[in-house]
């Protein structure tokens, strides 16, 4: 049976998030396809995992028999978020831009499950399964735009989760989210909800995509 790690971080709470509707309309798209599939899901601004330590991060470069106990306490947390993702055979996350980056949650959980010489390094040991990341955004950042500069959500995923993780990474933008509530947006409503409409087609689709390429 199919396992797809679910991964919300927007501080915002379901439809009122942009992120968490459309990975919401993936997952369920996905959960179509294997009903009896498994859904690891962690939602990080509930239940935020530890940011990492210097015990934490010391655990990982010692070897098990000379761990303190608060190292082999700190690690046991950073492999049950490895382990997690080792054994999902897609990976869906939330990720919003917070302040033209990414919530400091999902940096949390990522500094947590980059372990050198496991996950990360010359064979990474997530290597090739697929993540589908929802970047959503209030305002625009594409190409062109005047705040193109300001974009650190996607090229940073791309960096870590392709670059260093090695996975297999596709990107759902959601934009102009905060068009409905800000006044000196309103012009750009239609932009937004043309916006919003393909990112819950994109879902859709890539989820029944993803669904079949992992069942082959």
């Amino acid at each position: 049976m199919a396992t797809l790690l679910h991964i919300d971080s927007s501080v915002l709470p379901g439809e009122a998030s942009s992120s968490r509707s459309v990975a919401d309309a993936f997952r369920k798209a996905w959960e179509e396809q294997h009903p009896q599939g498994t859904v690891i899901y962690r939602d990080l601004a509930a239940d935020p995992v530890p940011h990492i330590t210097a015990v934490a991060w010391s655990a990982g470069f010692a070897a098990p028999s000379e761990r303190t106990p608060e190292q082999s306490a700190a690690f046991a947390a950073r492999v049950q978020l490895i382990e997690e993702l080792e054994q999902a055979d897609a990976v869906l996350i939330g990720a919003p831009m917070h302040n033209y980056s990414i919530p400091s949650t999902l940096k949390a959980w990522l500094d947590n499950v980059l372990l050198l010489g496991r996950t990360a390094g010359e064979t990474p040991s997530a290597q090739g399964t697929p993540v589908v990341v929802v970047a959503s955004r209030g305002g625009s950042y594409a190409p062109g735009t005047p705040r193109e500069g300001y974009e650190f959500v996607q090229n940073y995923l791309e960096a870590v989760l392709k670059g260093t993780l090695g996975l297999d990474l596709d990107f759902i933008v959601p934009e102009l989210t905060m068009a409905p509530r800000n006044p000196a947006m309103s012009e750009l409503i239609p932009l937004y909800e043309a916006s919003r409409e393909r990112a819950f087609a994109d879902a859709a689709t890539k989820a029944k995509e993803l669904a079949e390429r992992v069942a082959a």
